[in-house]
């Protein structure tokens, strides 16, 4: 299924690049939810193409407990940088990955 211009992509695995800028963002996800987190494994992720790109991420945080993460990784001639736009906590395995703010 192709995706829709603006829209989110299908559900997909983590990839060599997700698992990295998930990675890049873990301290500030801690500061952003005064938790410290042992583990953080980003397990899915959609995307969005907007002047950049959003990743929308499901990481796996211990137990049965997971987080979405929205990160804006810009265009290139910004020099790819990534900003921590946002994180839902409390999430489960089950929970879909929607767009939020």
């Amino acid at each position: 299924m192709a995706t829709i211009p603006g829209g989110l992509s299908e559900r997909q695995d983590a990839t060599e690049e997700v698992h990295e800028i998930s990675g890049k963002m873990k301290p500030f996800a801690e500061k952003k939810t005064g938790r410290n987190f042992e583990i953080f494994n980003a397990i899915f992720h959609k995307t969005q193409v907007v002047a950049g790109t959003n990743y929308f991420i499901k990481v796996h945080v211990g137990d049965v407990e997971f987080v979405h993460l929205r990160v804006w990784k810009k265009l290139p001639h910004d020099r790819e940088q990534l900003e921590l736009y946002g994180v839902q906590t409390g999430k489960t395995f089950d929970d879909p990955i929607e767009y939020f703010q």
